[in-house]
């Protein structure tokens, strides 16, 4: 069901971890997904910003947490979060999955990385 252009509750989410991420071999901090396609990325607070990359890349500006415990959403467009409708499951990363994640790739030193990378 699609509650607007940017909300389709029916897809579900691309995996658990961020898409980019398992890609590239990175790593992320908190993930987010995108409400109308289902893609999930890594947070502006991650070192590679995916879910916000691929907001202005696809003009798809609505995101939910993919947080276990959280259900906000996030526009954007209009840098505004608010509630929105439940999304198709799972609606959030396993339980058991770190954050940061993946957990094999998490460096030693990845809170000064993440300091350095959102210092600027």
């Amino acid at each position: 069901m699609t509650i607007d252009k940017s909300i389709n509750t029916s897809i579900p989410p691309s995996g658990p971890g961020c898409a980019d991420c398992e890609a590239s071999g990175s790593w992320w901090f908190h993930l987010r997904r995108c409400a109308e396609c289902g893609h999930v990325g890594c947070c502006d607070e991650s070192m590679n910003r995916h879910a916000s990359g691929h907001a202005a890349h696809t003009g798809h500006a609505i995101i939910q947490s993919y947080e276990p415990g959280e259900d906000w959403f996030y526009d954007f467009a209009t840098e505004e979060m608010f509630t929105g409708p439940t999304l198709a499951a799972p609606t959030a990363h396993p339980r058991d999955q770190t954050v940061p994640g993946p957990r094999a790739r998490v460096p030693g030193d990845w809170i000064a990385q993440l300091n350095q990378a959102n210092s600027g």
